[in-house]
């Protein structure tokens, strides 16, 4: 009865792929604050794939089982997608298992309105949450049974392979990209989009990490893209794209 209260839902998203090679490493962090989590899935993670912030494959873009989902408190209307966590269990000595792991946001725990959040309402507002991946879940608990359990957390700089990627989707009249695999504070604030004959264009978030323009200007011009994340930092990819670029290819620029 305890586990089905943690198995919570995914909202699903097709998206398309690529793998990367070069390391982006950073290591700061922020204080420790409090919260509770829980586990959703099996230990193959499949049904951690693709979810509200409209990443794909995990494992094919760099996210792997170290993914969590997060509470309205915590997923801020998607911004924080792609942030990274670093969540131990503490207080609880019959299920705390020494350690932490770090996990990156991908994901958003929906919350149960018509359950208070001592029963069944865990990512009610202002409750801040984690719904893991199972693995995540029995790293840092002596088991999964149970089910759930009070955590620390802090912020820490995300750790990623290779540039940011960016996947190009959308028709002749708009453009939506999906920014992925990005290091440093992993959370993007602003995209802006450039073409090699046009100015810098800002995008709007659409929802998740995926960003829109209805520039429809933009075919036939190699692309630069403008990513600055919640810390404030901004790094460019100039022509990250070649002029001949098509809709639902990825491209991979600089990082962090």
């Amino acid at each position: 009865m305890a586990l089905q209260l943690f198995h919570l839902f995914s909202p699903l998203v097709l998206v398309l792929l690529v793998t990367t090679t070069v390391v982006a490493v950073v290591a700061t962090t922020d204080q420790w604050d409090t919260a509770f989590a829980t586990f959703y899935g099996d230990m193959s993670g499949k049904e951690t794939m693709q979810g509200a912030c409209g990443y794909g494959n995990l494992f094919d873009e760099g996210y792997g089982l170290q993914t969590t989902a997060l509470s309205t408190a915590l997923y801020n209307d998607g911004e924080a997608c792609g942030a990274c966590f670093e969540i131990q269990c503490f207080n609880d000595t019959r299920w705390c298992a020494p350690g932490s792991v770090t996990v990156t946001a991908t994901n958003f725990c929906p919350p149960n309105l018509t359950k208070p959040s001592a029963d069944g309402g865990l990512c009610n507002p202002p409750r801040k949450h984690f719904d893991l991946s199972m693995p995540m879940f029995v790293k840092i608990t002596k088991d999964f049974h149970a089910g759930i359990v009070p955590v620390q957390f802090r912020r820490v700089t995300c750790w990623k392979k290779g540039g940011i990627k960016f996947e190009i989707k959308g028709n002749p009249f708009w453009m939506q990209v999906l920014v992925y695999n990005v290091a440093g504070a992993g959370d993007v604030k602003a995209v802006s989009v450039k073409g090699s004959g046009t100015g810098w264009t800002p995008m709007s978030r659409n929802w998740g990490q995926n960003w829109l323009t209805s520039t429809g200007k933009l075919q036939g011009q190699s692309l630069s893209f403008s990513v600055t994340t919640s810390d404030g930092r901004t790094v460019q990819s100039p022509d990250v794209a070649p002029a001949n670029w098509q809709f639902g290819q990825t491209f991979e620029g600089k990082q962090f």
